[in-house]
């Protein structure tokens, strides 16, 4: 499934801050599982730093609510104050390209905040395509007949399934940069949700 709204594979010579982030500590996961925390955080990164008051304007929630958000999304390491203003006027960025993590953890604690986090996901995706249906007829004719949905079902081992997921997420990959660098975003790009579940 595909709408216009944010998106792997890295190598340890990358930059952290280009990574995809593999969460394994259940407190990394329960902190993200919030729907505010995480409509900062595609904020951020499609529009770069923003500070606390913005956020909250964009996302109707106070300030100081938005403050408190932010600061327990530095806490865990997902934003990090970026230069200039102070106080609530100091603006924030997006640290790293995107999390992954495993459902089965080690430990029933970090199983359940995992299964949390997949959840508040799978939402965010399901409400990102109803956002879409309701607004669809807002957006011009090549974006209509671009987007798409598919829905198959197959035979495939558990390996062939891996695989699969695994070159989605490489074809993804390609565009990863442009989420965070507004540099790379070639002329007409709109942001795009990709949604895919297995």
């Amino acid at each position: 499934m595909t709408t216009p709204s944010e998106p792997s594979t890295t190598t340890a010579d990358e930059p952290p801050k280009r990574q995809r982030r593999q969460l394994t500590d259940a407190k990394e996961m329960r902190a993200l599982a919030h729907p505010i925390r995480v409509a900062a955080l595609e904020l951020l990164s499609r529009e770069g730093p923003l500070t606390a008051t913005q956020l909250g304007d964009i996302l109707d929630e106070s300030p100081a609510n938005m403050s408190f958000h932010l600061r327990t999304l530095a806490r865990h390491g997902f934003v990090e104050e970026a230069p200039g203003g102070t106080g609530r006027e100091r603006p924030w960025c997006r640290v790293g390209i995107g999390n992954s993590f495993e459902i089965d953890g080690e430990d029933a604690a970090t199983t359940s905040a995992a299964v949390g986090l997949a959840r508040n996901m799978a939402q965010r995706a399901f409400d990102r395509r109803n956002e879409w249906e309701l607004t669809r007829s807002g957006y011009g004719r090549e974006w209509r007949d671009a987007s798409f949905e598919c829905f198959t079902t197959t035979y495939l081992t558990a390996d062939e399934l891996r695989e699969m997921g695994e070159e989605m997420t490489r074809l993804l990959d390609r565009y990863a940069d442009r989420a965070t660098d507004r540099g790379l975003r070639p002329h007409g790009a709109m942001p795009v949700t990709v949604a895919i579940i297995r």
